[in-house]
This record gives C-alpha cells, structure tokens and sequence, in this order.
C-alpha cells in the first residue's frame, strides 16, 4: 500500500464519524482508529512492518505537521453560519485569523462560538449544518 493511500484513509476517518477502519490490500493491512481529542487517526500497520511502518508514521508525522483539528467542545447543534438563510462563516480555501468565528454551538439554548485556535487555511470542513455534534467531532482542519 502506498504512501497517498494511507494518508487519504488517514484523512477520511479523520472527516467522519468512523471510530476505527481496517484496510487491507494484498499482503498489508492498515488500521486506522481514533485514539484521543488530540489526534484525529493514527494508522498501524498489521504485516511488512519494515516498508509499511515507514510509510505510517511519515503519514501520520505530515498530518500532525501540515493541520491543526477543530474539535467540537460540548454536545449540540451545529451552526455553520451567523443566521438560517445566512451564508456560513468560512468556506474550505478560506484564509482564517486566531480568534476567527468559525461556527457557533448551540447547547440547552446558549450559543457557544468556536474560535479558530490559530491563523491559516481551512482545509477541511464538516458538511453538518443545524445538526447535533457530539463532543470532540472534528469540525474543521487548519492548515
């Protein structure tokens, strides 16, 4: 298994709700699980641990390197945008600002704002808008 494919099954347990995939093609197999709030997926390589082991851990270094997750930090619904009818706050390719407003949770009627925790681009963005979340989703990814 390549190095481009690992790190797009890195990136898409990482978008979604996938707590755990097992990927195997010929001889590899590679597991992908979500191990805490700070790491969005770590990839573990089951055989050819030589080759394999490399190719994981290079994948895994350039994620923590080139992205910075948003989380969600308390269970609620969702808000892309400022308003229904509004358009969201950012879109992915957006250049963003620390402190940014970047959605806005709504938990038992008070609306929480998420802040961008650093400066970049987005380069991921959940597709959930007015729908619940659960704590520690991945939201967003800076890069």
């Amino acid at each position: 298994m390549d190095l481009s494919k690992i790190k797009t099954l890195i990136d898409f347990v990482g978008r979604s709700n996938i707590t755990e995939l097992t990927v195997t093609e010929k001889d590899v197999t590679v597991r992908i699980f979500r191990t805490s709030l700070a790491e969005a997926a770590v990839a573990e390589p089951s055989q050819k641990p030589d080759s394999a082991a490399r190719l994981v851990s290079d994948a895994h270094s350039s994620v923590k390197k080139t992205s910075h997750a948003v989380k969600a930090p308390v269970f609620g619904v969702l808000h892309r945008g400022p308003a229904p009818g509004e358009p969201p706050f950012v879109a992915i390719g957006d250049a963003v600002e620390e402190g940014q407003t970047l959605f806005i949770i709504e938990a038992m009627k008070v609306f929480n704002t998420i802040a961008a925790p650093r400066s970049g681009r987005i380069a991921h963005l959940t597709e959930v808008d007015n729908g619940e979340v659960e704590t520690g989703d991945l939201l967003a990814e800076i890069a």
